[in-house]
């Protein structure tokens, strides 16, 4: 085994410079950082400032500037669990059945009689009917309005909806299958805008993830507090197109059922009825921009309809010219302009006395969509820089420690093969500071325990190794046929131990999170590296200085 071929000589030296050549940028964090914050914050806004254009030229552009992550517990930032309330997409699905309901009894006019939707507790659709013999007939057309349960948890082929009558009064609610359905939806849809109102804000290596069935875990390194995470995330910007009943002099005047009062922002104490079943909601929004008025110049959000929003809007507006539309955004109302004519296009505008600065981030808020429910924060954290700084050096200090520590023991027990196993276990740590920052991961506190748990681990195969050496020279076989025998029987109890320990490594990040999962990642690579190094690139150091000395004995 000491006759390696050129090209595999090549092969092992060239893994070591692009595994170290990666690693690098990690000496000079800050420069290479500021850099890539500079190129990312030009690429998304398309501007660049003189400051962004120094952080640029810091760093030369022809090396490598891949750095790992730091997570929040070595970073600093925000962390916070979220509770989100699925129960008010309950609500929101029996308002939007409403019209499908009315419009169905209304076909039955003959045989039920008036329709009225009466006030009902939330998650539930009321229905009274003058003609209670007709309820039959009533409560097969609703039930006609469902359809099956597609959920990947089960429910298949059981309706939507669970529609009984008693008297004169149907209620209509969603089935227990679809609740679990639209539970798992409204968790999955929540993880998304989360995640996109956190990447729009430019934020690194945000950690966004499920907790049980109706928790979101969020945690987002580098912000500056809970507070701040809270208002760019909680902000609701729901977008609703409301009829306009009238207006109102106070928020507590009395308005028929499903009606409304909503304040208007644009006349400060002024109040409008609304209905509340909006004509058309942001769900139907495809794009959001901001703009200027092309006649006043003042600051407005354009904003686009998919093709079902747009046709309901466009038949709601031909219906109803002359007559006030609402804008509502988050239950406040923006402007109610006059219908002038039907708006087909599936396209308008909103102006509200916006800033460019208020402008854009509405357009951002809208396109990135609407929260499906409210979100409960039940704990809320901010972990602060000097802490995180703190835990680096703990961990730098840790690590250093077990360096030299393994560094002492290994010289100190096999002389010159313990310097090339020193060597090969301080490429080994940049080796895996490669990877890490090739594959973007995440570095946390039990990461760099992973870490100085492979520095401990990564001479194991050295020592078996260098141990069959020491066995093969007692019987005289001669230095490099030692050596190689001591390389083929060790072989297989090195590939064995740290195949058992990878798997181990594997389960933990496939079903552990957060800490678990970033230990798992550094100690999974770290096997990995290990392996490299001390099967190949200790080796290679012995045959260059065995073919340079040519020695007639060694000493292990």
């Amino acid at each position: 085994m000491l006759q390696i071929p050129l090209w595999n000589r090549l092969f092992i030296v060239l893994t070591v410079l692009v595994g170290l050549s990666f690693a690098m940028p990690n000496f000079f964090y800050g420069t290479v950082e500021r850099h890539n914050d500079a190129l990312a914050e030009i690429e998304r806004t398309g501007i660049e400032t003189p400051e962004q254009t120094a952080d640029i030229a810091a760093w030369p552009s022809f090396l490598p500037a891949t750095l790992v992550n730091l997570g929040l517990d070595l970073r600093g930032g925000a962390h916070l669990l979220a509770e989100v309330r699925v129960e008010d997409v309950y609500v929101q699905r029996m308002d939007s059945l409403w019209p499908e309901v009315r419009d169905a009894l209304r076909e039955l006019r003959d045989v039920v009689g008036t329709i009225r939707r009466i006030d009902a507790e939330p998650g539930l659709m009321q229905v009274r009917i003058s003609q209670p013999e007709g309820m039959p007939s009533a409560l097969a057309a609703v039930r006609e309005l469902g359809q099956p349960v597609v959920s990947l948890t089960g429910g298949f082929g059981e309706s939507t909806l669970d529609v009984s009558g008693s008297g004169d009064i149907i209620t209509v609610r969603l089935s227990e299958a679809e609740q679990a359905a639209t539970n798992d939806r409204t968790l999955q849809q929540s993880i998304e805008i989360v995640r996109r109102r956190v990447d729009e804000a430019g934020t690194r290596e945000p950690t966004i993830q499920r907790q049980g069935a109706d928790r979101i875990l969020i945690q987002v390194p580098g912000i500056g507090s809970a507070q701040e995470l809270k208002e760019l995330i909680g902000t609701t910007a729901r977008l609703t197109f409301h009829p306009v009943v009238g207006r109102a002099s106070g928020p507590d005047e009395d308005v028929e059922s499903r009606q409304i009062i909503l304040p208007s922002i644009e006349e400060g104490e002024g109040y409008y009825i609304l209905e509340e079943t909006p004509v058309v909601s942001g769900d139907d929004l495809v794009d959001s921009q901001p703009g200027f008025d092309q006649q006043t110049g003042e600051a407005i959000v354009t904003f686009r309809f998919n093709p079902s929003g747009a046709r309901a809007f466009g038949d709601y507006t031909a219906a109803n010219i002359g007559a006030p539309f609402a804008i509502v955004l988050d239950n406040e109302v923006i402007s109610a302009p006059v219908i002038r004519s039907a708006i087909t296009g599936g396209a308008g505008q909103i102006s509200g006395n916006f800033t460019v600065e208020g402008s854009t981030e509405l357009a951002i808020l809208l396109r990135a969509g609407a929260l499906p429910a409210e979100m409960t924060f039940l704990e809320e954290r901010t972990i602060g820089p000097e802490l995180g700084a703190d835990s680096v050096q703990a961990g730098q200090t840790a690590a250093l420690i077990a360096f030299a520590a393994v560094l002492i023991f290994m010289i100190a027990s096999y002389g010159l093969f313990g310097v090339f196993a020193s060597i090969a276990l301080v490429l080994n740590v940049g080796l895996i500071f490669g990877v890490l920052s090739l594959i973007g991961a995440t570095l946390t506190l039990p990461g760099i325990a992973g870490i100085v748990l492979t520095i401990g681990m990564a001479v194991d195969a050295n020592v078996l190794v260098f141990e069959r050496i020491r066995e093969e020279l007692k019987t005289a076989k001669g230095p490099a046929r030692a050596i190689e025998l001591g390389y083929e029987r060790a072989l297989s109890a090195i590939i064995d131990a740290n195949i058992t320990t990878f798997i181990i490594a594997t389960i933990l990040f496939v079903l552990g999170s957060g800490p678990v999962r970033g230990f798992s990642v550094t100690l999974g690579i770290g096997i990995a590296t290990s392996v490299f190094t001390a099967i190949y690139v200790t080796r290679l150091l012995l045959v260059f200085w065995f073919e340079r000395r040519r020695p007639k004995t060694i000493e292990v």
